[in-house]
């Protein structure tokens, strides 16, 4: 999904200074933010004080938004470098296509997964016909410096592993959980998980004491460590967690990510990943003339995203080191 703010704020990414070296309880306050003319999704990272879990850069969740009689989601083609997507849908419907010739539907369950590297372009819309609601959440992974510039590519993971275990259905997205590992590619120690509780589920997940997590109460509403969690509300947990203890009253999903912590500094603005702003500045250029990002097939010149104006101040990576 591409950030459609007109003018999106830069945000200076990693450095291990703002990494809990200890269990944290951090409610994390999210903003409401339009996509395109209508569609509003709930922005939870970057936000004030937490800029990123692991690798885990950007997260928006939206839903359950009834769709029936409209469009549904129409983000057309955008561009990104530097980074993954990893698109998870609870319900509805969504149809990827990119600029290496991806032309996917997929819907709840599944992972699409897509690697921008060097640099892609690519849509995503709700198909003719759509189902009545949707919801997700859209996540991007940064890339770090080794592999930030390799070659694109798209995956789409129809069936992922998982676990049930005292009320709780677990499905692996990214990384490893309880011995489930996701077929999808990461690129540095992480961790993405679906949750599912059911009514009266007490159970303790297993976690990685070296990462730090969060959750995301995707659907419905649950109880994290004694802390209630509300229905599109993320809760920071720190590091140093080898278990997990999560209820629920009724029916509810979390999403947990986690990663090793990001000591790489990194400049994040509209829908690049880059090192230096100079570095951000180019790709807007490179987008605007044609370049480096491809074309998607099914859109004329003139249906594409352009890239919001540049910031007046330049960017510069910085961050807090430990």
């Amino acid at each position: 999904m591409s950030d459609l703010e007109p003018r999106p704020e830069p945000h200076v990414l990693g450095g291990l200074g703002g990494v809990a070296p200890r269990p944290a309880l951090d409610l994390l306050p999210g903003k409401t933010v339009t996509l395109g003319e209508r569609m509003q999704v709930r922005r939870l990272l970057p936000t004030l004080g937490r800029r990123m879990v692991g690798p885990w850069a950007f997260v928006d969740h939206y839903g359950p938004d009834d769709v029936a009689g409209t469009d549904g989601m129409q983000v057309i083609p955008h561009p990104h470098t530097g980074l993954q997507t990893v698109s998870w849908l609870i319900e509805g419907r969504v149809h990827h296509k990119d600029s290496l010739g991806s032309d996917v539907s997929f819907g709840p369950g599944e992972l699409a997964l897509m690697t921008a590297g060097h640099g892609i372009s690519h849509s995503e819309q709700s198909p003719v016909p759509h189902p009545r609601l949707l919801q997700g959440a859209q996540l991007w992974v940064a890339l770090p410096d080794a592999s930030r510039d390799t070659a694109p590519a798209f995956e789409h993971h129809a069936a992922l592993p998982g676990f049930t275990a005292d009320g709780l259905t677990a499905t692996v997205l990214m990384g490893s959980l309880g011995g489930a590992t996701s077929p999808g590619t990461a690129w540095s120690p992480m961790v993405g998980v679906d949750l599912a509780l059911d009514a009266g589920a007490d159970v303790e997940v297993p976690l990685e004491p070296g990462f730090e997590h969060a959750v995301l109460a995707s659907s419905g509403s649950s109880v994290v460590e004694g802390a209630p969690v509300e229905h599109g509300s993320m809760l920071y947990l720190g590091t140093g967690r080898r278990t997990l203890r999560v209820s629920a009253s009724a029916p509810s999903r979390l999403l947990l990510l986690g990663g090793e912590p990001f000591e790489e500094q990194i400049v994040m603005w509209w829908n690049f990943v880059g090192r230096e702003g100079e570095e951000v500045a180019g790709f807007r250029e490179q987008w605007g003339a044609g370049e480096r990002f491809g074309h998607v097939e099914g859109f004329e010149d003139g249906e594409r995203t352009p890239a919001p104006p540049m910031p007046p101040v330049p960017l510069k990576p910085r961050g807090r080191e430990r």
